[in-house]
């Protein structure tokens, strides 16, 4: 009998150790916040958007997926290769992504982000702008909440988020061993090394107007985005290109014409991407003309690079090199 009161009394202990443990937001904040502005100046995704969203995913750090699988973001196993964890969520028993450190979390939430199609358009957005980001996120699918920019704004300005978007606020250097990725389908794959570089090719030096369209750079290459009724005839007469030099710039069919917010390369595209972008993780059903255009690459260089054919369909998850070839 005293066995078992024993063990009751060490099962009331640690359920309310448990409970006394559970972070605070603020103490969420305080703890992650050096890691979101390491994770901005290394992919351009605003530090304040990067912690407001942990603190939405991960219930401040205090979510199952969190505390056992070091999951802030609620990133589920699509694409991954390394440790899983498996959670109740819009459906049963799903698999979720599992690491092996907190900020392995951080790292690979910013690289969901860049190298997906569906969240290219945001890198458009200044630093600054976390409501633009807040909406865009919303937008392109990353919750179904309903209210989840507003969710996301209202953290950030609650907890003046916002502060640690200022390009002044310098984190102390990070501690220890670097993060440890071996489990990752990313491995042995180049990570970003210059943010300035990335943040400023989108929000500050590559913006001019010629005849009232903004012409804009990525990776170094001239292009605007299609208007409504726009044609490679008519974007060709206003910059004096041909149009059909025009459809060899944007790896065209010479029956197609641009649709609307489509990105058209008034230059020819580069053999490879920058050295922010390595590689591109694929959506379901992309092709690798559309991760041509997104990244400024010619077709033919990626179909090389990653020994395929222009036309095939990828598979969500599946890796496209934008730099160097495949290994065989």
């Amino acid at each position: 009998m005293r066995k078992i009161y024993l063990l009751l009394f060490s099962l009331i202990l640690s359920v309310n150790f448990a409970f006394a443990q559970k972070l605070t937001r603020e103490q969420y904040i305080e703890k992650y916040r050096d890691i979101a502005v390491r994770q901005m100046k290394s992919y351009g995704i605003p530090a304040s958007i990067i912690l407001a969203q942990a603190c939405l995913e991960s219930n401040n750090g205090n979510s199952r997926l969190t505390v056992n699988g070091k999951n802030h973001f609620g990133i589920k196993c699509a694409g991954w290769q390394g440790r899983k964890i498996y959670h109740d969520d819009d459906k049963p028993n799903e698999c979720f992504r599992s690491y092996n450190t907190d900020e392995e979390s951080f790292v690979d939430h910013s690289d969901f982000l860049r190298y997906r199609q569906r969240y290219a358009s945001l890198f458009d957005l200044k630093i600054t702008d976390y409501k633009g980001w807040a909406r865009g996120l919303k937008k392109a699918g990353y919750a179904t909440a309903p209210n989840y920019a507003e969710m996301l704004i209202k953290i950030i300005e609650d907890f003046q988020l916002y502060k640690y978007d200022d390009k002044n606020y310098a984190p102390p250097p990070t501690s220890g061993a670097a993060v440890n990725t071996q489990n990752s389908s990313k491995q042995n794959i180049e990570v970003v090394k210059k943010p300035s570089e990335a943040i400023r090719e989108y929000n500050i030096d590559n913006f001019v107007i010629v005849l009232n369209r903004s012409v804009n750079k990525r990776n170094g290459v001239k292009y605007i985005v299609a208007k409504y009724n726009d044609t490679y005839e008519r974007i060709g007469d206003e910059f004096k290109i041909s149009a059909s030099q025009l459809r060899k710039y944007n790896d065209d069919e010479k029956s197609n014409q641009p649709k609307q917010g489509d990105i058209v390369y008034i230059a020819a595209k580069k053999s490879k991407a920058g050295k922010d972008f390595p590689m591109h993780v694929a959506e379901a059903g992309e092709t690798l003309r559309n991760i041509s255009q997104q990244y400024g690459v010619k077709l033919r260089d990626l179909c090389k690079k990653n020994n395929m054919q222009s036309n095939e369909i990828l598979d969500e998850g599946q890796v496209v090199y934008l730099r160097n070839e495949m290994k065989k």
